[in-house]
């Protein structure tokens, strides 16, 4: 009993690549999710990347940019707040001099 083999078009290969690059899901995962041989589609990663070096999304890199931007929006908060105080100190002293 042998099973025929699946044959997918172009397109379908680049959609899935590029539903691999945007996705937080191990490839394992999705390739689950597509009926798809893991195998299969990590051959397809290598072949059908936009840019030869560009890095698949894993969530250990999405966790760490998501940490970094939260970081720097709280860090932008703070910075904003103590440009108001020094606004408001440089008025209550230049009305002292006058």
């Amino acid at each position: 009993m042998s099973e025929s083999r699946q044959r997918y078009n172009e397109t379908f290969k680049r959609e899935a690549v590029k539903y691999v690059q945007e996705q937080t899901k191990s490839l394992e995962h999705i390739a689950d999710e597509l009926n798809i041989n893991p195998g299969t589609l990590r051959n397809w990663l290598g072949k059908y990347r936009e840019f030869d070096h560009e890095p698949v999304n894993k969530v250990e890199n999405l966790r760490e940019q998501s940490q970094l931007i939260d970081d720097q929006k709280r860090e932008i908060e703070d910075l904003k707040e103590e440009i108001a105080i020094l606004k408001k100190a440089m008025h209550i002293f230049s009305k002292e001099r006058n």
